[in-house]
């Protein structure tokens, strides 16, 4: 489990958790809004296939206490950066603060592995104004790049 401490706007508090027996179902049915299917994948069941079939992504289950809530994954790169992808908020969980904790979270423990000292990296499409707007508060930088049709942004520690 992967725990900071870290609680959403209701006061539950959000971990990272591995995906296993015991939640994958939970995790799998994760939907986002329906406004948001432009920018992620219509159930977080895709991003579960994603990580199976690659040796790149690793996928974790986020709850608020014990309830799962979204999916999250992450990856290092052949350069050492760490990326975030997938992330998914099940659209009745949203607005609570559960997404900027669960990346809050995922970003601290990512900063603490392997000596620490690698950038952070993820990528949201461009009209994603919500996304963007996290990201930049939580101190992610555009670098300029692009990966597909989405803006890569990064932290560094």
């Amino acid at each position: 489990m992967i725990d900071f401490g870290l609680c959403d706007r209701a006061g539950r508090h959000v971990t990272l958790r591995p995906v296993g027996d015991d939640n994958w179902r939970a995790v799998a049915d994760v939907a986002p809004r329906d406004d948001q299917r432009a920018w992620v994948a219509a159930l977080a069941a895709r991003y579960l296939v994603l990580t199976m079939r690659s040796d790149v992504w690793t996928s974790l289950a986020v709850f608020a206490d014990e309830a799962v809530v979204g999916h999250v994954m992450w990856g290092v790169d052949g350069d050492g950066s760490r990326w975030l992808g997938g992330l998914v908020v099940d659209a009745a969980e949203q607005d609570r603060g559960v997404g900027r904790a669960t990346v809050r979270t995922l970003v601290d423990w990512l900063a603490g592995q392997d000596g620490g000292g690698h950038p952070i990296r993820l990528s949201y499409h461009p009209d994603n104004a919500p996304a963007a707007a996290l990201y930049r508060s939580l101190g992610f930088a555009p670098t300029g790049a692009m990966e597909d049709d989405e803006i890569v942004v990064e932290l560094r520690p």
